[in-house]
């Protein structure tokens, strides 16, 4: 495996996600939706982040979402890292959107620069040796707060490990949460579990897009 070749987010309504989706934060074809098998509550332990190029950008993806139904978790704003927001989707999904630019270069176009996904696990060295172990490549590390694996782009998520504690305090809620991480990742080889529960399946058995 070097990459994840798609994201299943499972969910309680998959016409009411799929209707959220197909007009808010921009996605393509590396999501996907099915029924949740299992119940979830509260933090599920990751979150999809949207860089772009501007604050624009930010402003226009955080607005289309809250106006298609997300609910505010952190205001677009601006922080010593550039601009960005926080929106959780109807389906409990959490969003960050982002950009390291602090002035527009000109009009907003909603266009997506990099898709992330930010898993929270309780030690980054460990399941950063793990990730490399099933054949991912390091991009960036930062001893055990922070690891990035290389792949993804406009239309793929790259994949990045964050301190679970931490990533839950950034997107503005607390850790507790119970049940179900409600995602499934697909790669390009076996079928396995991470250390912090999350899973990923054989590209055979994920469905479809609705």
């Amino acid at each position: 495996m070097t990459s994840i070749a798609s994201i299943t987010l499972e969910v309680d309504d998959t016409a009411a996600a799929e209707q959220f989706y197909a007009t808010a934060l921009g996605l393509g074809s590396g999501l996907r939706l099915r029924t949740a098998a299992a119940p979830m509550a509260g933090f599920r332990g990751f979150t999809l982040a949207l860089t772009v190029s501007q604050p624009a950008d930010v402003a226009k993806l955080v607005e289309d979402a809250l106006a298609a139904g997300a609910t505010p978790l952190k205001p677009v704003s601006k922080s010593l890292w550039g601009y960005g927001g926080v929106v959780q989707a109807p389906d409990g999904t959490i969003w960050k959107v982002a950009t390291s630019a602090k002035k527009d270069t000109g009009p907003a176009t909603g266009t997506i620069d990099e898709r992330v996904l930010l898993l929270g696990v309780a030690d980054v060295k460990a399941s950063k040796r793990f990730y490399v172990e099933q054949g991912l490549t390091v991009a960036k590390s930062f001893g055990g707060k922070y690891a990035e694996f290389t792949g993804g782009g406009p239309d793929r998520f790259k994949l990045a490990l964050y301190k679970r504690a931490g990533l839950a305090k950034d997107l503005g809620v607390t850790d507790d949460g119970s049940g179900s991480h409600g995602i499934a990742l697909t790669g390009t080889g076996a079928a396995f579990t991470d250390p912090d529960g999350f899973t990923w399946e054989a590209a055979s058995l994920t469905p479809t897009r609705p």
